[in-house]
């Protein structure tokens, strides 16, 4: 089983022809909309779409926008507002109430885009993308930058509107120590939500198969955190395994990792946490969370998947759960 990627990634798979593809970003937002500035959608030939930008009320707009973009080379900026109190009361509204500034991108015409969307998906550093009234595109993730000089926008484009910059900070990243039941649909859930996942395994019967997780490690947890370049931001354990799982939270004690998550029952953490030399137990205590998972009700891998989710989620972008 695989996971649908990340736009941005799917925008610069390697040996993927960029013939015919556009990729639409969100540079500015007001008032009610579906996504925040930032967001993509890739278009590619025909009907095919990654990715949404709104409800589904504005996609074909935007996909004729796209494919006349792909087929002319040159970039586009669209504006999109849904707040005339006119088209509420006429009964036209198309959903919600606010404006999207979005910028059309002929990815055949960016050589070089995929290097700079490795390096941002790597970790190395925020993705800046830029565009000039004239055309100019520029994006840039760490050292790794590119810049690209495209044909003048068509007649009657508006040239503020196409200028823009966005910048999305690099994926959140997630290390699974120890994979089970829950694995295939929870690293599924995660990467659809554009987590960065490594699945760290030594059990043959469990490693996963190729293209189910990011990366994968047969290393001991020791050497396996090492081996994580950037660290994570969050760490699940879960080996369904006593042993396993006290030689990962022994190790995990001792870094700096904000969220971590520990499967089972409280009685099995507190087993975990008596067996756990000192000081362990007291490092590990603030950034703990066990047993890991909301309480959604359900039971079974795809509830625990699901629940695990949610709040890692949740932690992500500062809700309570």
């Amino acid at each position: 089983m695989t996971a649908t990627p990340p736009v941005l990634l799917a925008s610069a798979q390697p040996g993927a022809s960029a013939a015919g593809r556009t990729l639409a970003v969100v540079v500015a937002t007001e008032g009610s909309t579906y996504v925040r500035a930032g967001a993509t959608a890739l278009f590619g030939p025909g009907d095919a779409q990654l990715g949404w930008l709104s409800g589904g009320c504005l996609e074909p707009e935007i996909a004729r926008r796209a494919r006349d973009v792909a087929r002319r080379g040159a970039p586009d900026a669209m504006e999109i507002d849904t707040r005339d109190d006119e088209d509420l009361f006429a009964g036209s509204a198309v959903g919600c109430r606010g404006r999207l500034r979005i910028v059309l991108l002929p990815l055949e015409r960016m050589p070089g885009w995929t290097d700079v969307v490795r390096a941002w998906w790597d970790g190395r550093g925020t993705l800046t993308l830029a565009v000039s009234g004239d055309g100019q595109v520029q994006a840039q993730a760490g050292d790794t930058g590119r810049r690209w000089a495209m044909a003048p926008p068509p007649a009657g484009a508006d040239a503020v509107a196409l200028a823009g910059e966005v910048q999305v900070p690099p994926p959140a990243r997630v290390a699974i120590f120890g994979a089970g039941p829950e694995t295939p649909l929870l690293v599924q859930g995660l990467r659809t939500l554009g987590w960065h996942v490594t699945v760290v395994e030594r059990r043959a019967r469990w490693i996963p198969g190729d293209g189910v997780a990011d990366a994968r490690l047969t290393l001991p947890p020791d050497a396996a955190l090492h081996g994580l370049q950037p660290a994570p931001d969050a760490v699940l354990v879960m080996h369904h395994h006593f042993e396993h799982d006290r030689e990962a939270l022994e190790v995990l004690a001792h870094t700096g990792i904000a969220f971590i998550g520990l499967l089972g029952p409280v009685r099995r953490r507190e087993d975990l946490m008596r067996v756990l030399p000192v000081p362990a137990p007291a490092l590990l205590a603030p950034r703990l969370r066990s047993p890991v998972g909301l309480k959604l009700g359900g039971h079974g891998p795809e509830a625990i998947a699901l629940s695990i989710v949610a709040q890692l989620q949740a932690w992500r972008h500062g809700e309570a759960a």
